[in-house]
């Protein structure tokens, strides 16, 4: 019997740390995995948040928290999966296109100038136009659809506050309002630092860019595998003739002149410079007029997502200026020509519509002189770079101007960045 037990023991003894050394396998073979993904698995610590009731996130039974959506918002996401118009009138992009997404809110009259100012961009026919819709306004769709001059497809935030009349994202009955105190009035949500509470009408700027960037780059057919740089322009920037064949220029130009210049822009960062004129390229600060990058900055961006959607500030560009471009480590330098090739010519703010204070736009025309210089590509190849440092504006410490406190947001913020990495896996 003994010479019978012996080996047993042994076997067992043999088994159990073949079962230790298996799962401590699992578990770093697990982690790796969690460290290359890009998917936002966790929120941030915040001491000034209650984050015990916040979901505990799974990489492999993730299900996306996404608000219940209404007959509009589904109508608008079928809308998102149609083949760009004008497949007949250009029926192939350029090889090397840039790809030009214009985001709007409900500003016709502002859509309409900018359309027009595109339709005599050299070089427009060659590329794909995407217009991102911040709600769903019938006059800013009859002036999409009236586009002939190149392709182009609209895309609609399905989860836009515009589009959700009695809950959140939109308002909810049982919101707070204003500088209400939840216990006291009984009523949902959380202040931001400053003591409001939400705005849906504001948050959906912040909301309308991340969805925006999130769809552009992951979740559409005509763009997911699109390997060059793409330009985002808004409702209220007058583009140049010559705006095209300048940032391509610039584009070409960014790894020889100034190889840690994350993006290409077509104006200076103060949107009140139409340039300093001189015989050289810029280098500054991103700007939020004409901006254009390449999916490898927006792998970058994509995984600061928990530093967008927790700073408490409505603006999306002043996020990425004060919270975002700072954790790359380094100054987030933009290259640009010394001539503006685009302006910023709105008046009215915070997605003012239709309605509200007229139309924004002075004797309901903007008068942009163009010169001929700006007809055509005025950058030259053989310009130096000039490096703007130390310049003013939002940096790292600014604590925002608030409007962003509402977890709900966040939360929101949050499943815009996961919504398509879940749906194809992690990204190389």
């Amino acid at each position: 019997m003994a010479l019978n037990k012996k080996p047993r023991l042994k076997d067992a003894a043999f088994r159990r740390c073949l079962c230790v050394v298996l799962t401590t396998l699992s578990g770093i073979v697990l982690l790796l995995f969690l460290l290359q993904t890009d998917t936002v698995l966790l929120y941030p610590n915040n001491n000034s948040l209650d984050f015990k009731s916040i979901h505990n996130y799974s990489q492999f039974s993730r299900k996306l928290n996404l608000p219940k959506q209404n007959d509009l918002s589904i109508m608008l996401d079928n809308r998102n999966q149609l083949s760009p118009r004008n497949l007949d009138l250009f029926p192939k992009l350029a090889m090397n296109h840039v790809t030009i997404v214009l985001y709007v809110h409900n500003r016709p009259e502002y859509l309409q100038v900018v359309i027009e100012s595109l339709s005599r961009v050299n070089g427009i026919g060659e590329t794909l136009l995407i217009v991102s819709h911040d709600g769903n306004f019938e006059e800013m769709n009859k002036i999409v659809e009236g586009i002939r001059f190149c392709q182009v497809k609209q895309i609609f935030a399905p989860y836009s506050p515009h589009i959700f009349n009695s809950s959140f994202p939109g308002v909810s009955p049982a919101d707070c309002k204003d500088k209400d105190d939840p216990i006291k009035q009984h009523c949902k949500g959380n202040p931001d630092q400053y003591g409001n509470h939400r705005s849906p009408k504001i948050v959906s700027l912040k909301h309308h860019w991340w969805w925006m960037m999130n769809t552009v780059w992951d979740g559409l057919k005509e763009t997911n595998q699109h390997l060059g740089h793409i330009l985002f322009i808004e409702e209220d920037h007058y583009i140049f003739p010559n705006a095209y064949s300048n940032i391509q220029m610039l584009i070409d130009l960014k790894p020889i002149k100034c190889p840690n210049c994350y993006a290409a822009n077509l104006a200076p960062c103060d949107v009140k410079s139409r340039g300093e004129g001189w015989e050289s390229l810029i280098a500054e600060r991103m700007g939020n007029v004409g901006y254009a990058f390449n999916r490898t900055v927006w792998r970058k961006i994509h995984r600061k997502a928990r530093e967008f959607c927790f700073f408490d500030d409505y603006n999306w560009d002043i996020t990425m200026w004060a919270t975002v471009y700072p954790s790359f480590g380094g100054p987030v330098y933009s290259l640009r020509g010394p001539r503006t090739s685009a302006v910023h010519f709105g008046k009215c703010g915070l997605h003012q519509g239709k309605g509200e204070k007229g139309s924004c736009i002075d004797n309901g025309a903007v008068n942009i002189k163009v010169e001929d210089i700006d007809k055509a590509g005025n950058i030259n190849p053989n310009w130096g770079v000039n490096v703007l440092e130390h310049q003013a504006g939002y940096k790292a410490g600014f604590r925002g101007w608030g409007g962003w406190g509402d977890m709900r947001d966040r939360e929101l913020c949050l499943e815009f960045a996961n919504m398509y990495q879940f749906r194809k896996g992690p990204s190389p």
